[in-house]
């Protein structure tokens, strides 16, 4: 489950190590992580004004190809930009067909004036936006639309607001203070104030077996960084939590998508 302690927190000591973690469990990441609805891609057509269809797409952070899947299913001429070779080898084995290059949003290895769409799945928060607004706007075509987006939690579904606090207790984070600083993301997008967002919100679900759930959470980087019997220890503590809210062991997730959308001028 995505947690909105992954947007935009401080960064630790352990950010670098955090960021790299992923490499470690791609697969697991693959099979586990949710999607996106496709009321997310109509909502970043409407915001920016044109179809996926037909347009070239940079999705950078593009991990093991969950969001690119989605975006060339759309129509889009996608090219995908990965810093993580563990990542980046599941995305290979999965999306042969699509071009996938190593880089990051802070130095994107794209010429200038190509994309009509860059996008950033659950991913903008590991660049740094001095870096990566000013990368953002040279890849971009006048016209051309940055879309960031994170599946976030429904912190207004009780089992998945215990469940949040279970969590933030377990990493010892305040959960009131990561709920204030999710509302005003918009702002820590582009501290520099040259991009302006449009800001939407998209809910959705999916019903899941409890142990996908469990790995899902436990392919978040937080978990990936802590002690492997610590982190055990509490998948299963959360397992029986689980199983008291969902007795046949079928998970209803229920996601906020957090959708920002800007474009260049």
């Amino acid at each position: 489950m995505t947690t909105t302690t992954e947007l935009f927190e401080p960064e630790p000591p352990s950010t670098a190590a955090r960021a790299r973690s992923f490499d470690s469990a791609a697969a697991q990441y693959a099979a586990n992580r949710p999607s996106y609805p496709s009321t997310l891609f109509d909502a970043v057509e409407d915001l920016a004004g044109r179809s996926l269809s037909g347009a070239s797409v940079v999705d950078v952070g593009a991990g093991t190809g969950i969001a690119t899947t989605l975006l060339h299913a759309r129509g889009a001429d996608v090219l995908a930009v990965e810093p993580g070779p563990g990542m980046a080898a599941e995305f290979r084995r999965g999306l042969p067909h699509i071009p996938l290059v190593r880089g990051n949003g802070n130095a994107l290895p794209v010429a200038d004036g190509q994309a009509d769409f860059l996008t950033y799945a659950q991913a903008w928060h590991w660049t740094d936006p001095a870096h990566s607004v000013p990368e953002a706007l040279r890849v971009l075509r006048p016209g051309g639309a940055l879309a960031l987006w994170w599946n976030t939690d429904a912190l207004d579904v009780d089992w998945i607001a215990a469940e949040a606090d279970r969590t933030a207790r377990f990493f010892g984070v305040d959960g009131a203070t990561e709920k204030r600083r999710a509302g005003g993301i918009t702002d820590r997008a582009d501290p520099s104030g040259r991009l302006a967002f449009t800001r939407r919100e998209i809910r959705w679900s999916r019903r899941v077996p409890v142990d996908t759930h469990l790995a899902n959470i436990g392919s978040h980087s937080l978990f990936l960084v802590t002690a492997q019997d610590r982190g055990a220890a509490f998948l299963q503590e959360e397992r029986a939590h689980l199983l008291e809210v969902f007795p046949d062991g079928i998970v209803e997730e229920t996601y906020d998508v957090l959708l920002l959308v800007a474009t260049r001028p």
